[in-house]
């Protein structure tokens, strides 16, 4: 049931003997490097003295040390790897800012640093678990945001449980703390690491956790059970004890090399079981219980011929979980009998093996070669992805209904996980800016947002947000939208939800407001990507509004999207204008593919292509080409041999190519930039082009050192007039520019 908290080595003077405890890890698994533990603690106990903790007290509040410890020993029985016992030791350290995260990679490297910032980053999870009774925000849907935030937090699943164990740690250590922050713990153990601990197959962590939180949660509840099972604890020690002895004989007799112990029934299993099926305890088939262990599988199945044999089963109660495993991976024969004196007794049977993965889960898999962590089982590979998948995270807990379904959605690679600063999880879809966030919290925040900061930090309105991060939105009094949070090209907004709202606001507005904004909006577009169109009430009767003043009226409202008028207006212009200053001339193809448009080689001219003979590389495979004289470029399979020989002799003559489709033409544009200098200027200009990841053919840069201005001329490479929009959009945004345009031909 309920396990203690196993107390550290001391010495005489009340410290801990950090020596002795790196002995007992090492007489758990004689692969740790003793030395290695012992920096680890020398590192944490340091931290501690320097915090000014003196190294005899016992709290977790104060000794970080001693939780590090713990946690140690928690993954140690895990048989974890060398990395993840160190950031163990040193992880409270680190959370309580007695040491830095660089310290520890200056001390430990960059795995156990990142192992570390990885626990730190789902500690915010721990600050916003809200009472089920909250008013604030629905508390289902506030737990389900957290538990797919804390899927889309985990790279590494050692991250998963040294997080579970320090939860454990922190449950453990609550017994004399107040009933509220017990409460607290509890709570989020039972909805969130408990479940994880499932998931994992973790089976004595997951039933320690949901017990201990069950006592926390429903004390009179678990008070109830205990008591039932304390009363007839002795008379039922005694008949299991007889009915082991029995099933012994009977094994042995049958030369099956087998191990039988009695199995302890978890309180709040019990329980779950007595409110589901809506039981009495005395119902309860389970609460006597025998586990058989054996060598082999055939063993199993020897085993259950000979239980059902010594006494009559239940039918109903029989389940092949070897033949049909649970979905986290968890395999054995479960059967109940009717035992001597008529008493049903739950019978459990497994290999050797499939007892250390029901009780270890996911670390039975890890194998060790030095420090590293190697696993060659693909069901540890299964469990993996599942920390980048949704899964019934409540399938035993039977109070989520038709919600867990829903949650086998594969949405979490599109939605990013934030919290309001009082810890509130927001979902947002993934790409959402600090106002998507802040339409998402209220309207009216969304209207009087002036800023914005990120875990304290300012940050643009145009910032994407991250899993994890905290959002403030900073207001103001008066004002509301800006009109230019409508144009997409400047990326303000991503969501429809926050884009409706700004809509809605501009229609409530004066028309004659509306009229003079989209006016201004439209021709301030136009000239800045050089569009010489001044034909506007065609352009109003093709975005099939009434009249010019509609047009307008329709873009300062936001109606109609600016990038959709300017989109029509570069395709109306005369094809004469369009050719000499406006339309986008394809340059010469940048890229070429082979037959069938199968192979796309970027950065290349017009080269001619064809497919090795030695390989015969098919789509989807990996690929690289070859340079041939007067034969083009010849596209081998990368494992390809001859490819491999060719690189190593010519590598100057590989190039890289991919399977696509036909290759997006690229034209050039001239760009003209105008802006006060500054150091740094022009790198965060070039730092914009890089991120829109567009090839730069040319840049001139000239200074003005008396009006201590700036001004470039470049040419680009884009494939569409909108994702040139989006440039200039990004540009202007950069301190200090002046005005950023698209040339415009004399």
């Amino acid at each position: 049931m309920v396990q203690v908290r196993a107390e550290q080595p001391v010495k005489a003077d009340g410290s801990i003997d950090l020596e002795a405890w790196v002995a007992h890890l090492l007489s758990i698994d004689k692969s740790l490097n003793r030395d290695k533990l012992l920096k680890a603690c020398r590192f944490a106990e340091e931290a501690e003295r320097r915090a000014g903790v003196a190294k005899h007290v016992w709290s977790n509040d104060t000794s970080s040390l001693r939780t590090g410890l713990e946690m140690a020993q928690i993954l140690a029985d895990l048989k974890l790897d060398q990395a993840t016992l160190v950031s163990a030791i040193i992880y409270r350290s680190v959370r309580e800012e007695k040491a830095s995260l660089s310290d520890v990679t200056d001390s430990f490297g960059e795995e156990v640093a990142k192992l570390v910032q990885g626990v730190l980053q789902m500690a915010v999870i721990s600050a916003s678990i809200l009472p089920h009774d909250s008013v604030v925000l629905n508390a289902q849907a506030q737990v389900e945001n957290l538990r797919k935030m804390l899927v889309t937090l985990i790279d590494d699943v050692r991250v998963a449980l040294l997080k579970i164990a320090e939860r454990t740690c922190a449950i453990r250590a609550v017994k004399e703390a107040d009933p509220e922050r017990r409460y607290k713990v509890a709570r989020e153990v039972f909805d969130i690491y408990a479940p994880l601990a499932h998931r994992l197959g973790i089976g004595h962590i997951k039933w320690e956790l949901e017990d201990l939180s069950f006592r926390y949660i429903e004390p009179e509840q678990y008070k109830y059970i205990a008591g039932l099972l304390h009363e007839r604890r002795i008379d039922r020690q005694h008949y299991v004890e007889s009915i082991m002895q029995q099933l012994r004989n009977e094994l042995k007799e049958a030369h099956i090399d087998a191990e039988v112990t009695g199995r302890v029934k978890h309180i709040y299993s019990i329980w779950r079981k007595m409110k589901k099926k809506n039981l009495q305890f005395s119902e309860i088939y389970d609460v006597r219980a025998l586990r058989i262990l054996v060598p082999q599988v055939r063993d199993c199945y020897t085993a259950l011929g000979i239980v059902h044999t010594m006494w009559r089963h239940i039918p109903q109660e029989f389940d092949d979980y070897i033949a049909n495993p649970k979905e986290n991976g968890y395999r054995s024969l479960h059967t109940a009998v009717i035992g001597p004196e008529g008493k049903v007794v739950e019978v459990q049977i497994r290999t050797y093996a499939m007892h250390e993965e029901a009780e270890l889960g996911v670390c039975a898999h890890w194998r060790y070669k030095g420090t590293d962590v190697k696993s060659n089982s693909d069901h540890y590979e299964g469990k993996i992805a599942w920390l980048r998948q949704v899964l019934e995270w409540h399938e035993e807990l039977g109070d989520m209904g038709g919600l867990a379904e829903q949650i086998r959605v594969d949405i979490e690679p599109d939605r990013v996980y934030v919290f309001t600063p009082d810890g509130h999880a927001i979902d947002l879809p993934k790409g959402s800016t600090p106002l998507d966030f802040a339409y998402r919290v209220h309207t009216e925040i969304g209207h009087g947002c002036r800023g914005a900061k990120i875990n304290g930090r300012i940050v643009p309105l145009t910032y994407n947000l991250k899993t994890g991060e905290q959002v403030e939105i900073i207001t103001g009094r008066k004002g509301g939208p800006s009109r230019d949070w409508l144009n997409t090209s400047l990326g303000f907004v991503n969501t429809t939800r926050a884009r409706a709202k700004i809509v809605h606001w501009f229609k409530l507005q004066a028309r004659e407001q509306n009229v003079a904004a989209g006016k201004q909006m439209l021709e301030r577009e136009l000239q800045r990507l050089a569009i010489g169109f001044t034909e506007y009430e065609k352009l109003a009767e093709r975005c099939n509004v009434h009249s010019l003043e509609d047009l307008f009226a329709a873009l300062g409202a936001g109606d109609v999207r600016l990038s959709h008028a300017v989109g029509i207006a570069q395709q109306m212009t005369e094809p004469v204008e369009r050719n000499a200053n406006t339309e986008l001339i394809p340059r010469k193809p940048s890229q070429k593919t082979a037959s069938h448009d199968e192979v796309r080689i970027n950065g290349v001219g017009n080269l001619l292509t064809q497919i090795a003979k030695c390989c015969a590389p098919l789509p989807g495979d990996a690929i690289v080409g070859y340079i041939t004289l007067g034969r083009g470029v010849t596209i081998h399979r990368q494992d390809c041999s001859n490819a491999l020989t060719l690189a190593e002799k010519e590598p100057e003559r590989m190039i890289q190519v991919s399977w696509g489709s036909a290759p997006v033409n690229t034209y050039p544009v001239e760009i003209v930039l105008h802006g006060f200098d500054r150091p740094g200027f022009i790198r965060d200009v070039t730092q914009v082009l890089l991120n829109e990841k567009l090839n730069v053919v040319a840049m001139d840069t000239r200074t003005n050192k008396e009006e201590n201005t700036v001004s470039m001329n470049f040419t680009i490479e884009v494939p569409t007039l909108s994702v040139l929009g989006r440039l200039l959009g990004r540009i202007s945004g950069v301190p200090n520019v002046i005005e950023v345009r698209r040339h415009r031909a004399s």
